[in-house]
């Protein structure tokens, strides 16, 4: 197996991989920085839309700069995920397999309405020049997409305190938005998640090696669409499933879970 692993987050991720999952990657961590070149990208945007393939070909390009042929393994979790399949169906010959956690072949029609709606609320905030402000309350309502009622339940009161009233999981949603505008623009946010809802990958032309993990709380990628991808696939190497109050977040927080589906698919490769 190739020592190059490329490691591909959600559209809040970037390169610095050992930054947003430090669980899981680092020295003596599952992805091993000491025995594996472990490989971060950051997503491409432009003005016109940009596709999961098209990222799969910015980084087939960022792999030929590194001097790199072919990979041991892509990782990738929710867009990340979507990557990956893309970069297996375009590039079979570069990797030796891919696993994929929390992503499909296509997004599922609700999840496109639930972004669909987070979009139109970034536009009308750019038309009206509130641009920040809008992609403050698109991250907002994403969290709720992201999560589950249980953990909302158990995290936050249903009382509110003050006048005029406030809720403490209205304050969470709004510090969540506020924190995301420091990190990104309401362009890039429309271009990655227009990319999202494009996204479209024939299962039968994924020749290489697939491991998918599917989250049973997950709304935004139902279990059962995962589970359906699976038996499509020409090549399966392990159908994981786990259970978190986190869901779709599941690949941020759950590194426990994760790191032993990861260790054990890696050990049977290695095998």
């Amino acid at each position: 197996m190739s020592d190059a692993i490329v490691v591909l987050g959600g559209i809040s991720a970037t390169a610095d991989v050992a930054g947003w999952w430090p669980e899981l990657v680092g020295p003596g961590r599952v992805l091993d920085t000491t025995r594996h070149r472990v490989i971060g990208f950051d997503y491409e945007t432009r003005a016109e839309p940009i596709t999961t393939a098209d990222q799969a070909r910015a980084l087939a390009a960022h792999l030929d700069s590194l001097g790199i042929a072919r990979v041991g393994a892509i990782v990738g979790s929710s867009y990340g995920g979507m990557v990956a399949l893309a970069f297996a169906a375009a590039f079979p010959a570069r990797i030796e397999r891919a696993v994929v956690i929390s992503a499909a072949d296509v997004s599922h029609p609700m999840t496109t309405a639930l972004r669909s709606i987070q979009r139109r609320i970034v536009r009308l905030g750019l038309e009206t020049g509130t641009g920040r402000e809008a992609l403050a309350i698109a991250r907002g309502l994403a969290m709720t997409t992201y999560r589950t009622s249980e953990e909302f339940e158990d995290r936050f009161s249903p009382i509110p305190a003050g006048t005029p009233p406030r809720w403490d999981v209205e304050e969470y949603l709004e510090s969540r938005g506020a924190e995301w505008t420091t990190r990104t623009t309401p362009e890039r946010f429309l271009a990655l998640s227009l990319s999202l809802d494009l996204h479209t990958v024939d299962p039968a032309s994924i020749r290489v090696p697939t491991t998918l993990v599917a989250v049973k709380e997950d709304r935004l990628v139902p279990y059962d669409q995962v589970r359906a991808l699976y038996r499509k696939l020409p090549l399966r190497a392990g159908f994981h499933t786990i259970s978190s109050k986190f869901g779709h977040d599941a690949f941020l927080k759950e590194p426990v879970a994760l790191g032993a589906i990861l260790r054990a698919s890696f050990a049977r490769e290695a095998a």
